[in-house]
């Protein structure tokens, strides 16, 4: 069931959530800079925004929208990767989430944290996103409300 590209789909979405997520990467590092104590709580409060919004969106990607592809796609070598990368973002946002201040490390961590995403965002756009497009399986417009109910749903749970 392919897409008429003037509706937005599960992918539109999926994208806009990699494009909120990359600004506030970009706002954490104009903070690096500073060494003020405003900066340092800003920093601490951006980065558990960031791994808030990436825990979320990973979850539904996990649950719904690799489960179609999976379902829908013959080649899913592309997918077992996303789920490893997946799992090493989740090792990094463990670790932001449990050290108490942005020291030097805690920037580390979230700057390769931002690089490890920017490479996992490029291999979703130019080779998950257009081969779920291509397939005639998925209903993308379905699974684009589907996942924002889901995001809706898990986000009030983190609030």
């Amino acid at each position: 069931m392919a897409t008429s590209r003037g509706e937005k789909d599960a992918c539109d979405l999926l994208d806009a959530d990699h494009r909120n997520v990359k600004k506030m990467f970009k706002q954490y590092e104009e903070l690096m800079g500073s060494r003020s104590r405003t900066a340092s709580q800003k920093k601490l409060d951006l980065a558990q925004q960031i791994c808030q919004e990436l825990t979320v969106h990973a979850q539904v990607e996990e649950e719904i929208f690799y489960p179609a592809l999976r379902a829908a796609l013959k080649d899913t070598d592309m997918l077992a990767e996303a789920e490893v990368e997946h799992q090493t973002a989740k090792d990094l946002i463990a670790q932001i989430e449990g050290m108490g201040e942005a020291d030097e490390m805690f920037d580390a961590k979230v700057t390769v944290l931002g690089e490890y995403i920017d490479h996992h965002v490029k291999e979703e756009r130019n080779e998950i996103f257009p081969k779920a497009r291509a397939s005639r399986k998925l209903d993308l417009v379905a699974m684009r409300d589907e996942i924002a109910a889901r995001k809706e749903e898990l986000m009030g749970e983190m609030a």
